[in-house]
């Protein structure tokens, strides 16, 4: 099953953008990782990537390579649990927690799809902005943004990748103008998440080499619900700073428009959270498998927006 693991480590590795978060979801060192890669590379006889000090890329070979190779990897894996399970289909009830944007707009349709692909599945979906606490709450595992603040827990990337995109709605924009900078976000109506009694009014861009600028805005609606904030952008209420995965079908289809888009904006990774490792059972490895899967493919989508 070597060639199973060096092209699992290269699908990862496109996903995360990072062969280091490849190497710590994997349990192995960045040298092992890279030394697969390198064998990947040589049997194919191509380069996937671009190495740098400072970034990792796909060569179009890579690219190619990569659209093939996802599919056939999951099918693959499947079978492999299948065969591991004494040749049974996957089965089981699921106890999830998300965020509340993404579970109702993005995760649900994926987790249908799921299901499809898995019948004997069943789901038990919490959806709360606040962080599920994996110990004592009823949940095998949660999606967050962030690494959580306790080392304790098991982080496993979803979208390494995933960035918040500052945006506003058309009508928005048509009636108030739109910002060449974040500098101007202070002369805008600005929406705002709150969680517990914080609210998240300070948003941090770069550009270039330049400093990091945080901009304190005016939060004109301010909700400690995430789907709330979206929908009130979506209505022209303001602009807001969002999870790219959370916005990606409104930026896609025009009800958003991404704004000061020279500038670089807060990361957003998103993971999925366990409280040890011997709770990955083959059912929450395959979805979270498919749930990277989805994952990056909306990340391609929004990068082609």
């Amino acid at each position: 099953m070597k060639a199973l693991n060096h092209l699992d480590i290269f699908v990862r590795t496109s996903d995360n953008g990072s062969l280091s978060a490849t190497a710590r979801a994997l349990d192995m060192t960045p040298a092992a990782a890279s030394a697969a890669l390198k064998r990947l590379e040589a049997e194919l006889g191509v380069q996937l990537f671009v190495r740098s000090t400072r970034s990792l890329r796909l060569t179009p070979q890579g690219e190619q390579f990569l659209a093939q190779c996802r599919p056939a990897l999951a099918a693959l894996q499947q079978a492999g649990e299948q065969l591991a399970a004494g040749g049974q289909a996957l089965r089981g009830v699921l106890k999830l927690s998300a965020p509340s944007d993404l579970g109702r707009n993005v995760l649900l349709p994926w987790l249908d799809d799921f299901q499809e692909l898995h019948p004997d599945v069943d789901i038990r979906l919490q959806l709360a902005d606040r962080m599920a606490n994996v110990y004592s709450d009823p949940v095998d595992a949660a999606l967050r943004y962030g690494k959580p603040p306790d080392s304790s827990l098991v982080a496993l990337p979803l979208a390494s990748a995933n960035r918040r995109v500052l945006c506003a709605s058309p009508g928005y924009l048509a009636r108030h103008g739109t910002p060449a900078t974040p500098h101007e976000l202070s002369r805008h109506r600005c929406l705002c998440f709150m969680l517990g009694e914080e609210v998240h009014d300070r948003w941090r861009f770069r550009q270039d080499g330049d400093a990091p600028l945080t901009v304190r805005v005016r939060g004109a609606n301010v909700s400690n619900d995430s789907d709330a904030v979206r929908r009130w952008a979506v209505l022209g209420r303001g602009i807001a700073y969002k999870s790219g995965l959370d916005v990606a079908s409104d930026l896609a289809e025009g009800r958003l428009q991404a704004l000061c888009t020279g500038w670089s904006t807060e990361a957003a990774p998103l993971f999925l959270v366990v409280p040890g490792r011997q709770q990955l059972t083959p059912l929450l490895r395959r979805l979270r498998e498919f749930i990277a899967q989805r994952c990056a493919a909306l990340g391609e989508r929004i990068a082609h927006v």
